[in-house]
């Protein structure tokens, strides 16, 4: 069941001070919507809201905290788009990540269900919450989630919290339904997260090699797209994968040197020798309190099976991606005009 939004919808959300979230946001303000977003007190980053959106403080772990937000004006309905959440790219064990991304989620499906008014709840999740299948069979989406079956908190957190929302689709009768994108680029990255500092790592000749592995990523443009797509084509208590096609890492660096003026990547190091350094890595790093650079974990992302079938999101989704070439030109173009980069770099 689609919502039912008209010119007197009110767009919900939250994590709009974040890349994702962001972006959806001012694709929202673009379509003349009207936008009401949830982001931490004092973030940095609400500078990058657009000034149309009106703005509630708060921690979506506070119910008390969220409850302004669901203040829906007289005369209007509403739709949530929750997109909030904590990344992390270790795989230990951490609360707070749990606190906000499952707790937040199930104040966030408590608080629809309590307000009469919110007519759907789209929920963004991760490919990382659907367990891994051997190499060469696409993955799909699955209809459960159990997070003894994936790796690392991140992936715990998203499908857990993932199971809070299709158990509410179906048993307390709330509307929702989910999106899970893989990995995300493309310009706008305000915040400049993982994905974004390799690029310029690799433009300012700073990567001395690369890992001989593969990934999944996708434009966040297109995945904003399909989220606000979802709020009147996915259907209850249904799961989308929005993913693009597998990518060498090697592929993906010669494109961003080809697009900069940056040194092309030269030696790319096996997953068996990655591993070793890694492992060597992450015992120099413990004795020395310090954030290894290379992680097992980093080596398990980049050599496990990252082929994600989106052909549902496609089919009732409208779901669309663009080549990776033209998102890595747009990128560098952003970095670019924002001064992170130059072009003699």
């Amino acid at each position: 069941m689609a919502a039912e939004a008209n010119q007197n919808t009110l767009y919900m959300v939250t994590g709009a001070a974040g890349f994702l979230g962001g972006t959806v946001c001012r694709q929202l303000v673009d379509q003349g919507k009207k936008v009401r977003v949830f982001i931490l007190p004092n973030d940095p980053a609400r500078v990058f809201v657009p000034e149309e959106a009106e703005i509630v403080e708060g921690d979506l772990s506070d119910i008390e905290s969220l409850k302004p937000f669901f203040d829906i004006p007289e005369g209007w309905d509403a739709v949530v788009l929750h997109i909030a959440s904590i990344v992390t790219s270790s795989p230990d064990f951490n609360q707070k990540v749990i606190d906000v991304n499952v707790g937040g989620t199930k104040n966030i499906i408590e608080l629809c269900l309590s307000t009469p008014r919110v007519k759907k709840l789209v929920y963004c999740s991760s490919t990382g919450a659907i367990p891994e299948l051997p190499q060469g069979t696409p993955i799909k989406e699955v209809d459960y989630f159990d997070e003894t079956k994936v790796l690392g908190c991140y992936s715990m957190s998203k499908a857990l919290a993932t199971q809070e929302v299709l158990d509410a689709c179906h048993h307390k009768g709330l509307n929702a339904c989910v999106v899970h994108p893989s990995g995300i680029m493309g310009p706008g990255d305000y915040a400049l997260g993982e994905i974004m500092q390799n690029v310029i790592n690799i433009i300012n000749g700073e990567l001395p090699a690369g890992i001989d592995g593969n990934f999944n990523i996708c434009d966040v443009r297109d995945l904003a797209n399909a989220i606000i797509s979802s709020v009147d084509k996915g259907r209850c208590g249904e799961c989308y994968i929005l993913a693009n096609e597998v990518i060498s890492f090697k592929d993906f660096c010669n494109m961003i040197t080809e697009n900069s003026s940056g040194s092309k990547v030269k030696v790319f190091i096996p997953p068996v020798a990655a591993n070793i350094m890694s492992f060597l890595m992450e015992r120099i790093a413990e004795k020395k309190g310090e954030k290894p650079v290379l992680t097992s974990f980093n080596i398990y992302n980049l050599t496990r099976n990252n082929q994600f079938d989106s052909t549902k999101a496609k089919e009732e989704l409208g779901y669309t991606t663009r080549p990776y070439e033209e998102t890595i030109h747009d990128m560098i173009e952003w970095l670019l005009a924002q001064g992170i980069i130059k072009k003699e770099s």
